[in-house]
């Protein structure tokens, strides 16, 4: 295959973009710095120059992915105002959106076993996504009076899961957990119990 030119940022870029492309073909173990080397079009030594081997690349894209994921969340977040009910359960269909949308992505953060703690900026990038959700379940649960209130982090930690479980098991084809309902109905009925049971949505709705 013959090299491409490539500036800095670009190389780096091409890079991650083909890292993307084989995490979503094979898996993020599934590849070699050389493939990846290969699809971007450069010899393997290129990528030592920029990065330091397979997990490097992984836990560039999920960077990526992080920061693409709260660009996302927060817009979710900013549409569903005025009410504070209305931007958290945004936020909730958003996480299914990217799931869907990005999934070399979010398999780099979530499935290839990268810390996010493995530098400052995939930490960075994470905290700013987590925050979202969590500045949307501080909004939401001013309205619990204080003593039966959960702290936010908790409360955006449980939806988090839910959001998280719903992708895993029915959006994203795994065999066997074919679900008879569509993911974002499955969704949105778990945060309606969940917020029942905080109070928030009165039982008759």
């Amino acid at each position: 295959m013959p090299k491409r030119g490539y500036h800095h940022g670009d190389l780096r870029r091409a890079l991650v973009d083909a890292t993307l492309r084989l995490i979503e073909q094979k898996g993020p173990t599934g590849f070699t710095v050389s493939e990846a080397a290969r699809d971007a079009g450069v010899t393997p030594a290129a990528v030592y120059r920029h990065f330091q081997g397979r997990e490097d690349l992984i836990a560039e894209a999920a960077r990526q992915g992080y920061v693409r994921f709260a660009n996302i969340l927060e817009q979710a977040y900013n549409d569903g105002q005025p009410t504070a009910l209305a931007a958290f359960e945004a936020t909730g269909r958003a996480y299914l959106e990217f799931a869907r949308d990005c999934p070399g992505h979010y398999i780099a953060m979530f499935e290839s076993g990268i810390s996010i703690n493995r530098n400052s900026d995939l930490a960075h990038a994470a905290q700013r996504a987590m925050g979202v959700l969590e500045r949307a379940a501080e909004a939401l649960s001013q309205h619990i009076p204080p003593h039966k209130r959960p702290p936010a982090a908790m409360f955006s930690a449980h939806i988090w899961a839910l959001s998280h479980g719903v992708v895993e098991l029915f959006a994203r084809g795994s065999p066997g957990t074919k679900s008879p309902y569509p993911p974002e109905d499955l969704l949105e009925s778990g945060i309606g119990i969940y917020l029942r049971g905080l109070g928030l949505i009165p039982p008759d709705e």
